[in-house]
């Protein structure tokens, strides 16, 4: 007789052993680490300790669900309205009405195809951006580096953008929309037309988002902070800089709306500048709305140049430096942490971050 807990994992195709959890993610050509997710085996306490509960039950892999992309929108804070795209004359708002207007399916996954005997099922959670057209639209902690204050600037994953000088108005949601969130546009395509706004590539090795969203639970708001000041000091104290700003200006090169030559050659030298992103040894850690699951809090999402990302639950500062040694510095997954994961199967990589 199955237990609750055994008979949910057999439905979602997930395993809770953490041996089976990573020979699982493995056939599915995930890299993956099998060591511990904790920089103590036996921690004296737990940084939440009488704070707050979370669920440390429910199966982690297959808490997310498919998205084609996600943006992340300056306001300079680390709280928000409940719905954020519901905040009258916010960019959140203009964009969710955009998105609207495009009558787009809440998800378009991808056609059936009957396996092979030999075929291995694709952990739950795990997708490719290619699944789905929905679009997440979030709100995040950094300012706009516009010089007009109400133009706003915009992160967009997977393509590993930042597009700023975004007016909030319908006008400029608009044309976000049209140039660089539409499901139509291909990642790493190049910028054929003139454009009111400039985008560049982020000069970071890696994004980090953690969700600090207290109006829709204070579970985030408190675990946010922590986790932000154990990711900067494990960082640092593994030689790579953190910045919880825009503040690399300098190390962004020609915006590419401006990009001479033709089509290919544009897109060749935008593939040179996300390669050149991932060697900086340098991480953007940025707060965000909410981005579901706050019963598994603390929340973060970890993106790359290569156009993965890592979606992890139940993280404490106890698991920060196994994450910045294993996942940032190696471009390994950790299973047990694992809500699952945007592009992170690699077949033929053995980390996350090879091309």
């Amino acid at each position: 007789m199955y237990g609750f807990k055994r008979l949910q994992e057999l439905v979602l195709g997930v395993e809770s052993d953490p041996k089976l959890l990573c020979t699982q993610l493995k056939a599915a050509a995930i890299p993956v680490t099998d060591v511990d997710c904790r920089n103590c085996s036996e921690p004296c306490h737990d940084s939440y300790s009488g704070r707050f509960t979370i669920d440390t039950e429910s199966p982690l892999l297959g808490s997310i669900k498919p998205y084609r992309r996600q943006v992340v929108i300056s306001t300079g804070k680390t709280d928000w309205d409940r719905e954020v795209t519901e905040t009258r004359g916010s960019l959140a708002a203009l964009l969710s009405g955009a998105k609207n207007l495009a009558n787009l399916p809440i998800a378009e996954p991808t056609p059936p195809v009957t396996p092979s005997p030999k075929a291995v099922r694709t952990p739950a959670g795990v997708f490719r951006s290619s699944d789905s057209t929905k679009i997440s639209i979030l709100n995040g902690s950094h300012n706009t580096i516009a010089d007009d204050i109400d133009q706003e600037t915009v992160l967009v994953f997977p393509d590993y953008t930042i597009v700023t000088n975004v007016p909030r108005t319908r006008e400029g949601a608009r044309g976000l929309w049209e140039w660089a969130v539409d499901p139509a546009v291909e990642r790493g395509s190049a910028v054929i037309e003139k454009t009111p706004f400039k985008t560049w590539v982020l000069p970071y090795s890696c994004v980090i988002l953690l969700c600090s969203h207290k109006k829709r639970d204070n579970r985030c708001a408190l675990t946010a902070p922590k986790l932000e000041h154990a990711f900067i000091h494990s960082l640092q104290e593994n030689g790579w800089a953190a910045d919880t700003q825009l503040e690399c200006h300098c190390l962004m090169g020609t915006p590419l709306e401006d990009l001479e030559g033709t089509c290919e050659e544009r897109q060749e030298t935008i593939a040179k500048e996300l390669k050149s992103s991932a060697a900086e040894k340098r991480v953007l850690i940025l707060k965000t709305s909410h981005i579901t699951g706050h019963k598994f809090a603390g929340n973060c999402i970890i993106y790359t140049p290569q156009g993965s990302g890592v979606w992890y639950g139940r993280v404490s500062p106890h698991e920060v430096e196994s994450i910045v040694v294993n996942t940032i510095i190696q471009g390994r997954v950790l299973a047990p942490l694992l809500r699952g994961g945007l592009n992170i199967s690699r077949p033929g990589c053995k980390s996350l971050n090879d091309w």
